[in-house]
């Protein structure tokens, strides 16, 4: 059997087992770190920690997107992610730039970033022209309106089979552009215009995600949906999370964004080895 990969600029990521992506806000206003890392310094030493602790890929992000969240300018978000994807991008994990403005990813490619996570999907014209040649991994989304909107009372006659229309249509749509099949992962957006319903209806239909043959990838860490199933607040849903995390392992997620990593990796490591064998990759 050949083995799956998730091709990223120089790095030809395995997806034989659930590879950790380890969250870098680097931002004032993020729902659940917003401010602890605002500094890019202490953005940098962050996510250095996470290498340790086990991070596959580090996700650098300087805009929020929890509801509600103002708008960014560029250079404000060139001015935080900057000088972080540069400090770590000689390192051995990959790097990843959570933006949806086309000159922050051209930006962010040329100081080394070798993925590009867009919430909004790759929806312009320039989004695709700034990946399209580059060799860089993408992450395609799909969000409801805009985080300013996208909890305002989402509805949909049928969440699972219209957010695979969605990635369907922006998988064809990278690819026309010259991004080839294997550098797309696609998210289902957990939480991003999602009810509660919406966001387990969507977790369910994860091994349906992955017959796309894109890479999948998930993320629900210490959000909403896991305090509306447990009543706990932002910071006491490591419990939550790190179950969250072992679900969509186990439906067929290959990547899987987390505030925890070190919990997290621990407890992949004993799914693995309970129910992959040793050698720790999937049958």
């Amino acid at each position: 059997m050949v083995e799956r990969r998730w091709q990223c600029g120089r790095h030809a990521l395995s997806l034989g087992a659930p590879l950790v992506m380890g969250v870098v806000n680097v931002t004032p206003d993020s729902f659940s770190d917003g401010g602890l890392h605002a500094d890019p310094a202490a953005a940098v030493a962050h996510a250095r920690a996470l290498a340790e602790d086990g991070a596959d890929i580090l996700d650098v992000g300087g805009e929020s997107t929890r509801p509600g969240a103002a708008e960014v300018s560029v250079d404000d978000e060139l001015r935080r992610v900057l000088p972080v994807i540069e400090a770590l991008a000689t390192g051995p994990c990959p790097v990843s730039v959570d933006t949806a403005k086309p000159a922050v990813m051209r930006a962010a490619i040329a100081a080394g970033a070798c993925i590009v996570n867009d919430v909004s999907g790759f929806r312009t014209d320039e989004a695709l022209a700034a990946v399209a040649g580059t060799g860089v991994g993408v992450c395609v989304m799909h969000m409801r309106g805009t985080p300013r909107t996208m909890q305002r009372d989402p509805r949909y006659a049928d969440v699972v089979g219209e957010v695979l229309a969605f990635l369907d249509e922006r998988v064809r749509a990278l690819v026309a552009a010259g991004v080839e099949r294997a550098r797309i992962a696609i998210d289902p957006g957990i939480g991003f215009g999602k009810t509660l319903e919406h966001n387990l209806a969507l977790l369910r239909a994860l091994p349906v995600l992955r017959e796309s043959g894109c890479a999948v990838l998930v993320g629900l860490s210490r959000k909403s949906m896991l305090g509306a199933i447990t009543g706990r607040g932002t910071h006491d849903r490591l419990a939550a999370s790190v179950a969250g995390a072992l679900w969509c392992a186990g439906q067929g997620a290959d990547i899987i964004r987390v505030h925890d990593v070190r919990e997290t990796r621990d407890a992949l490591r004993v799914w693995q080895a309970l129910e992959m064998g040793a050698a720790g990759s999937r049958p």
